[in-house]
């Protein structure tokens, strides 16, 4: 019964975590140590993919339409070859190209990330380096452009911006939404690209991980997985609603301050203390 309840609280921190600007990787690193949670399972390759296969449903649910028309438009750019006229076949290529970053030096460092950088100092340092990215961002932003006018330029450098958030503690969309911030574009925009930015991502890294499903679950971790999953979808769908409502009136300074807040948690819980 522990391990259920467990993880459907790591399901909802999950699902708020990866949209919300505050960084999931940190949370369910550190939270799980806080509370005193050691189970098999929550620290298993098996449960950090169905976490991710619950964003990966909030983030599709959400963008279930914008989704379906950025495929669309990808097929009738290679049919007309043409990507330049039609808004959604420029954008798919846009998202594809912002996706490479992360998706190369994934394949490349994700083992290596996840054994050496998962450290408490690792994660309090991202936190503090980029809620200051953040306040600089909100502070000298623009906010004035909309993603039709975004250029393959800016797609490859918001796509380097994402690879960045392999280092723990970073947050996918925290630094996504910055780098467009930086580019001019408003916040809700630039959310969106970011949203849509993480879709193949986070399929990507599902699928990379699915071979541990070849091997079989034992039938006791079903029902945790099963809930764990569908909490992550649930929560996360509400983050992106939310934040997205959120951001049409005001800054990420309260997820700046969260962040602080957070790192200097983990640094009295494991240094000072």
């Amino acid at each position: 019964m522990g391990t259920v309840l467990e993880s459907i609280v790591l399901g909802i921190i999950q699902g708020l975590t990866e949209f919300l600007p505050i960084s999931s990787t940190a949370h369910l690193v550190i939270i799980p140590e806080l509370l005193g949670w050691h189970a098999k399972l929550l620290n298993s390759l098996t449960f950090d993919v169905a976490l991710h296969l619950g964003t990966l449903l909030a983030v599709l649910s959400y963008f279930f339409k914008d989704t379906v028309e950025l495929i669309a438009g990808f097929f009738r750019g290679i049919s007309k070859r043409n990507f330049r006229s039609d808004p959604k076949s420029r954008l798919s290529l846009l998202v594809i190209i912002g996706t490479l970053p992360a998706g190369v030096f994934g394949v490349l460092l994700d083992k290596w990330v996840e054994t050496k950088f998962r450290t408490p100092s690792v994660l309090a340092g991202a936190l503090i380096v980029l809620g200051l990215v953040m306040w600089y961002a909100e502070r000298t932003a623009k906010r004035i452009r909309n993603n039709e006018s975004m250029s393959v330029r800016e797609a490859i450098i918001t796509g380097f911006a994402q690879a960045l958030a392999l280092i723990p503690g970073t947050s996918r969309s925290g630094i996504t939404i910055s780098s467009g911030l930086f580019l001019g574009f408003n916040r809700e925009e630039a959310a969106r690209f970011s949203f849509l930015l993480s879709i193949p991502v986070i399929a990507g890294a599902a699928v990379l991980k699915l071979r541990i499903f070849i091997h079989g679950i034992p039938a006791n971790d079903i029902a945790p997985l099963i809930l764990g999953t569908l909490c992550s979808a649930l929560f996360g769908f509400l983050a992106i609603k939310y934040f997205m409502k959120y951001l049409q009136r005001h800054t990420m300074n309260v997820f700046v301050w969260y962040r602080f807040i957070f790192a200097a948690v983990i640094i009295i819980f494991f240094y000072i203390r």
